[in-house]
C-alpha cells in the first residue's frame, strides 16, 4: 500500500507546552509542530510566527492573555511559509501594528506565497485547522534588510537576517539582555529539517552566525525549547548535521549521475540511520532529496512547489 501523501495521515492531535524562558519571553511548542515565541514588553507583546489559521492563533492568544492583557503591537515572521504565517489576521483584533519580515521573506512570498498556501494545505491538513477563516496571503507591513531594533518600552529586541538556510529569507528574533534566542526553523530539534526550499550549502555559515550569538535558551522552529547552553549547542549541532549530511547524500548522488529516484535510495543510507526516528521524517525526506539533489545539480534558487508538483514527486518516489 502507498504511503499516505506528506502528512495526510496525521491526524492526531499534540500537546500545547506554554514554557516560561524568562522575566519577558515565552515558548509555545506543540511536540514537533510548528512553534511560536512570545515576548511581552513593559507596553505591549510581540509574537514570533502566527499558526497556520486566525482559528488556530487563538489557542496561542488565550496562552498570552493568560499572561498578559497588553496589546500585541508586533508580529514578526520568522519565514514565508504558509504554516507559519496565515494566522497574522487574528492578531490585528489585538492591536497588532506592524507585521515584520526581512527582505528576502518578502521577495518568496511574491514570488511563490499563492503556490506555497495551496501546497502547503494540502500536505497537512490537520495544521489547518479552520481554513476557511484565512483571508488570503498574509504580507508583511515593515520589511527590513539585515537588522532592526525595536524596544518594547526598556525591552531592547533585535529582529535580524543572519542569512540563509531554511528559506532565502530566515528572520531571528534576539534579545540580548536576557540571551533568548528565537530561531525560527533555522534550527530544528528532534524533528527533521524540512529542506525543500533550502539553501543547503550557506545553511551552516548561518548556524555559525547564529551560534555566535551565545544564547542561554533558544526556541526553534520545531522541538522542544532549549534550556541550556548545552542544549542550545545540541540543536544547532543536530540541524548542523542533518542539512549537510543530506547535501552530501544529493552531491553523492549527482557524481554518480543517479536520478531521483536513485538519489532518494541513496539518501536513505546515511538518513536513515541518524534521523528516521524522528516526527514528520517520511513527510520531509521526499521534499529534502528533491532539493538536495536539485542544488547538488547547480540550481542555486529552489524551485517552486505547487500541489500538483508535491504529487507528481511524490507519486515518483513511492518504491
Amino acid at each position: 500500500m502507498a504511503k499516505a501523501f506528506a502528512s495526510q495521515a496525521d491526524l492526531e492531535e499534540k500537546k500545547i507546552t506554554f514554557t516560561q524562558l524568562s522575566e519577558n519571553t515565552y515558548a509555545y511548542t506543540a511536540e514537533g509542530d510548528p512553534n511560536s515565541g512570545v515576548i511581552v514588553g513593559d507596553d505591549g507583546v510581540l509574537i514570533v510566527d502566527t499558526t497556520a489559521t486566525p482559528a488556530m492563533a487563538q489557542d496561542l492568544i488565550a496562552k498570552i492573555r493568560s499572561v498578559t492583557d497588553k496589546p500585541i503591537k508586533y508580529v514578526v515572521l520568522s519565514h514565508y511559509h504558509a504554516v507559519r504565517v496565515l494566522g497574522a489576521s487574528a492578531y490585528f483584533a489585538e492591536g497588532a501594528e506592524q507585521v515584520i519580515a526581512s527582505r528576502g521573506t518578502y521577495e518568496m512570498i511574491v514570488e511563490r506565497g499563492e503556490q506555497d498556501m495551496k501546497s502547503e494545505i494540502e500536505r497537512f491538513p490537520r495544521l489547518f485547522a479552520g481554513v476557511e477563516t484565512v483571508p488570503g496571503l498574509t504580507w508583511p507591513t515593515l520589511v527590513f534588510e539585515k537588522e532592526i531594533t525595536l524596544w518594547l518600552g526598556k525591552l531592547e529586541v533585535k529582529i535580524a537576517h543572519l542569512g540563509s538556510g531554511h528559506t532565502k529569507g530566515d528572520t531571528v528574533v534576539w534579545l540580548p539582555s536576557q540571551k533568548v534566542l528565537f530561531s525560527g526553523d533555522l534550527v530544528e530539534y528532534d524533528a527533521a529539517c524540512y529542506c525543500g526550499d533550502a539553501q543547503l550549502e550557506q545553511w551552516p555559515t548561518t548556524l555559525k552566525a547564529l551560534r555566535a550569538l551565545d544564547a542561554d535558551k533558544l526556541v526553534p522552529g520545531r522541538g522542544p525549547a532549549l534550556l541550556s547552553p548545552a542544549e542550545v549547542n545540541k540543536g544547532i549541532d543536530y540541524t548542523k548535521d542533518f542539512v549537510t549530511t543530506l547535501l552530501q547524500a544529493g552531491r553523492d548522488a549527482v557524481a554518480e549521475k543517479l536520478d531521483l529516484k536513485g538519489a532518494m535510495a541513496l539518501a536513505r543510507k546515511s538518513m536513515d540511520p541518524k534521523f528516521g526516528q524522528v516526527f514528520i521524517y517520511e513527510h520531509c525526506l521526499p521534499f529534502d532529496v528533491s532539493r538536495a539533489y536539485d542544488e547538488a545539480s547547480g540550481l542555486a534558487h529552489p524551485r517552486i512547489w505547487t500541489a500538483q508538483r508535491d504529487k507528481e514527486m511524490w507519486t515518483a518516489l513511492q518504491d
